[in-house]
């Protein structure tokens, strides 16, 4: 399995790869948003696109990536990552007129059965780090809300038909519970990496906040 961080200038990237490295025993590859062209991300079979500062359209070719590769490989967007699925794809942005910087609040899960929230409550606490959010009511039919805060902001997203997927929150960072088996989960090696069941369970409450790394502002 080919993994390829696409770096968004986020000082805390790194703590993702850590996480990444640490579920599949293998090397990751990092490379910063302009300084890698589509067709070298194209040699990769699971993108992850960063966290970052400012917003999508400033953040080298993370957009087209999208639009190009988004057909053929697995793809999951963090933060800012999440926000750039989203234009992508039709939904608008919104900034926030209160910023999330290092804050926990609850996450709750809208479809139980999106492979990320497998095995999880569904009601967890997530750290957050945002100023901006996608618009719910700009989600085009392409995309599907998993997703959600306590007030409705949207926290997590898939593509209908494309193995493209976001989360708003930051699975690296302290304030994430469960962090580590939703990355397990993406990459498919829940049971192995984590112990968490590949399916969810509705008795399946008891759980350990995994060791895990603060994020950074996007």
């Amino acid at each position: 399995m080919k993994i390829l961080v696409l770096d968004n200038y986020d000082s805390f990237t790194y703590n993702l790869v850590h996480y990444l490295e640490e579920l599949t025993g293998e090397q990751v590859t990092v490379a910063r948003n302009d300084m890698i062209t589509i067709e070298e991300a194209a040699m990769y079979d699971r993108i992850v696109l960063s966290p970052g500062p400012g917003i999508p359209d400033e953040a080298g070719i993370m957009k087209e990536l999208i639009e190009r590769l988004a057909p053929e490989k697995s793809i999951l967007g963090i933060c800012l990552g999440m926000q750039a699925i989203g234009e992508v794809f039709g939904a608008k942005l919104v900034n926030l007129e209160q910023i999330y910087h290092g804050v926990a609040t609850d996450i709750h899960v809208t479809e139980p059965s999106e492979l990320l929230f497998y095995g999880l409550p569904p009601v967890f606490k997530a750290g957050r780090y945002h100023s901006w959010v996608l618009d719910k009511e700009s989600i085009p039919s392409a995309l599907k809300v998993t997703a959600t805060d306590e007030t409705g902001m949207v926290m997590g997203i898939k593509h209908t038909r494309y193995d493209v997927r976001g989360l708003q929150f930051h699975p690296e960072s302290i304030l994430t519970e469960h962090g580590k088996i939703i990355l397990a989960n993406w990459l498919g090696i829940a049971n192995e990496a984590t112990g968490a069941p590949i399916l969810p369970s509705p008795d399946n409450t008891n759980f350990t906040s995994p060791s895990a790394f603060s994020g950074t502002f996007c």
